[in-house]
Parts: structure tokens; sequence; C-alpha cells
């Protein structure tokens, strides 16, 4: 449910055009619908200024489909996250209008139009190829929440002379969202290049001592540059939703 469907409802209510009742019909699903193994928290849209996300990881294909629909009845624009390849064929079968993006895992089912709400550009930067999955995750979330977004792909600090060469495109940005593994120098080179919000994302990518993104995620939280923030490793949905809260402010 979103503001300019309830204001719809609303005006509708004032025109005559719907009773009490009918207005009240239509928004008795407006904070949540218990639908069994899950509750949809129909109402996250209004408070947040987007809907809740369907994380695919544990959950089954008849599942995921359900809320889905659920979601879709209610006008809300459906973003499904970590949904393997195998899992999207089968959810393509209950849902033909599912549109697959395999190297975001990210499952998307729209309802509505996107529109720009974005003050600026968000700038997806990543540090080497196999980080990709995490920034294009992060890339997608922030578009479907109606951003413009660009991408800087395989500029880590192991050849720093590839990020300085693009000085002018992140300049230009309002939010960067900056994505690397291994020891994770990236958001601190960028931050202390820029006056823009950095955010920070760990990757689980990396050989042994990188322990799955740990080393990855204490670079970036000891940060030596201000204002730099982290969130979760391989968390590139939440890295989006958070540019995207800055950029509407």
């Amino acid at each position: 449910m979103n503001p300019a469907r309830v204001r719809r409802f609303l005006t509708d209510l004032k025109k005559g055009k719907l009773t009490i009742d009918e207005t009240l019909s239509k928004l008795k699903l407006l904070p949540f619908e218990d639908i069994g193994d899950a509750v949809i928290d129909h109402h996250r849209e209004l408070r947040r200024g987007f809907p809740e996300a369907i994380l695919a990881e544990g959950k089954s294909v008849d599942q995921i489909a359900r809320i889905a629909k659920k979601m879709k009845q209610r006008g809300s624009n459906v973003l499904i996250t970590r949904l393997s390849p195998q899992n999207a064929r089968e959810l393509k079968k209950k849902l033909p209008e599912l549109d697959y993006h395999r190297l975001a895992r990210i499952g998307l089912i729209l309802g509505k139009r996107i529109e720009k709400q974005g003050k600026g550009t968000i700038l997806v930067v990543c540090a080497g190829t196999s980080d990709l999955p995490v920034a294009e995750e992060a890339a997608l979330t922030a578009q479907v929440l109606g951003n413009e977004v660009d991408r800087l792909t395989d500029v880590g600090v192991a050849g720093v002379h590839r990020l300085l060469a693009q000085k002018e495109k992140l300049t230009q940005a309002r939010v960067l969202i900056v994505v690397a593994g291994m020891e994770g120098a990236l958001p601190s080179v960028v931050g202390g290049l820029l006056a823009r919000p950095v955010i920070a994302v760990p990757t689980s990518v990396g050989y042994g001592a990188s322990f799955q993104g740990v080393a990855a995620l204490l670079s970036m939280l000891n940060s030596c540059v201000p204002g730099v923030v982290v969130v979760n490793i391989d968390n590139g949905y939440g890295a989006g939703c958070a540019a995207s809260l800055i950029n509407k402010s």
C-alpha cells in the first residue's frame, strides 16, 4: 500500500465516490496481513517510502509466490532478493510476469511504474569483478526505489589509477556505495577523496585469511576516514536502501 493509493481512496471518499464502509474495506489490510507462515507488512511503504522485500533464502517457491501475489494485489512493486536461478525458473511458472536478474540474484514484479524521486545520482563503485553480484544487488535495489544509478566496475586499490581516472564521475554522484572484498580498502580511498556520503559494503570474496568477508568488514569499520558507514557482509540490498534514503532526503 503506497501513499498515492491511500490518497486516492481518501479523495474518492471526500467526493462521495466511495462510502465509509467501502473505504474501510480497502484500508483494512493497511498495517499487515497474516497469510499463515508469513505476516506481510503492507504499511512499510507508507512508513519508510519503500515496500517490504522478500528474502528468498530459506523459503520455498510456493511461499515466495504466495507472498508476492499478496503484495502485488496491494499495488506494491515486488522485489525478491537472493533468488537462485533454479527457484527463479520454478517461480516463473507461477508468476509469468517475474523479471529475473541473474547476476544480482533479484526477481522483480512491477505492479506500478517506478517514479524517479532521488535528488541526484547514486554511484555504485565495485572493487573487482568477483564483487559484482553484491554490487548489482545494491544498484538494482536503488533503481527500483526510484533513484538514478550509475556504476563503476573493477577499480580496486591494486590499480588505484583506474579509480583516479574516474574522478569526474565520482564527484558528480550524490551518494556512493563502495563494494569490496579482500582487505576492503577501497571505501577508505573513495571516502578520502570526496565530500559525499560513502556506504561501504564488505563482500565475502577473498582467500583464506579474509574469513568470508570478516577481514573486509573490520577494515571498513576501522577506516580512518570520517563519515564512511558500513553495512553487513554481502548486504547489497541494505546498502541500496540506505543510499536511497539519503538521496531522497
